[in-house]
């Protein structure tokens, strides 16, 4: 079950806004005391349930046990998960815009309200990834050892366009901004992001068609089936808010260039990409790992594209687990080309 964190005082956003009385949603599980902390990021639509939507490397069992390790994940601010967001208001278009760096400053103030002092392992995939390295780039002595699969640095113009296409949709809904409103525009945009998250490979195979076919092909029910699904459980202006979270996410924004940021992180850094990652290409991973002093990289091969974090387990498993204990050194990021003028 979700606990709940207050932070009753007036928090000023990155772009000059206050917020007050937000409240986090998030799971503390694990050893009381003693046990090595591990701190999850959640994806996009996430959840703090780190134990369902990551159930191939945490649980019972599992290379992140909570019987030995202390696991704790946030649900971030602007999401519709318990924490503070757009569906909290008379008025959902009210809700702040917030950043990526905006969505740290409260995992910090409650990783201070819980008492960590130090994060033996931070983790995060996607926009968990951002937030992880976002976080690494603040405080990197806190952490000891940080994990980030299918992320970048700065969120590309790629990304950007493809988020942007998605709010089109959700704000040619009329009712989008309504109470209980935007579900039609939400189907949408969901449907829209969903072909990013997959790859072209991954739909011949799993969509592909008979011949004699007209009109039911299986990629336009699966993306209908997909998005009805999504609008159940997603509130349309909290994805609105958080694709834009998304767009703002760019480790050297006011600090200097890429190279620069990246290079005053001190601790150890695993990188992973997955090839076939059409929103995330793995340039953008081999560019951080590239830069960061102290960091291994390693590729997940799939055909299901950006998905395959939350898919391909059993790479994703001996990956994390060969840094962790057996001296990961399947590829060193300073044998890379050296991107020069990065900015």
């Amino acid at each position: 079950m979700n606990q709940y964190f207050t932070v009753e005082k007036n928090v000023e956003l990155e772009s000059g806004q206050k917020i007050e009385n937000v409240r986090i949603a998030y799971r503390d599980t694990g050893p009381e005391s003693g046990a090595k902390v591990v701190w999850v990021c959640h994806a996009l639509t996430g959840d703090a349930n780190v134990f369902e939507w990551w159930s191939g490397l945490f649980g019972c069992g599992q290379l992140f046990d909570p019987k030995e390790y202390r696991v704790i994940s946030a649900n971030i601010l602007g999401s519709c998960y318990g924490s503070t967001g757009p569906q909290d208001y008379d008025c959902p278009n009210e809700f702040p815009s917030i950043t990526i760096r905006d969505i740290v400053r409260f995992h910090k103030i409650l990783a201070d309200e819980l008492g960590v002092e130090r994060i033996s392992i931070l983790i995060g995939g996607s926009i968990g990834g951002q937030q992880a390295l976002e976080w690494a780039c603040i405080e990197s002595d806190r952490i000891e050892q940080l994990i980030l699969i299918a992320t970048n640095a700065v969120h590309s113009s790629f990304g950007r366009g493809f988020n942007e296409v998605q709010r089109l949709a959700l704000k040619a809904d009329s009712t989008f901004g309504l109470v209980n409103g935007g579900k039609a525009g939400l189907k949408a945009a969901r449907s829209m992001a969903m072909i990013s998250y997959r790859s072209y490979q991954d739909f011949q195979l799993r969509q592909k068609d008979v011949d004699s076919e007209l009109e039911s092909f299986k990629a336009v029910t699966y993306l209908n089936y997909l998005g009805e699904k999504f609008v159940e459980r997603f509130h349309p202006n909290a994805y609105f808010i958080l694709t834009k979270a998304m767009d703002s996410h760019n480790v050297a924004r006011d600090r200097g260039g890429i190279e620069e940021v990246l290079g005053r992180i001190t601790c150890k850094t695993l990188v992973i990409g997955v090839d076939t990652d059409l929103l995330f290409p793995i340039e953008e991973q081999q560019l951080i790992a590239n830069c960061i002093p102290n960091a291994e990289f390693g590729v997940i091969k799939s055909i299901h594209g950006h998905d395959a974090f939350l898919i391909e387990y059993e790479q994703l498993n001996f990956l994390i687990h060969e840094y962790l204990f057996n001296g990961f050194k399947k590829f060193k990021p300073t044998t890379l080309k050296k991107r020069t003028n990065v900015k």
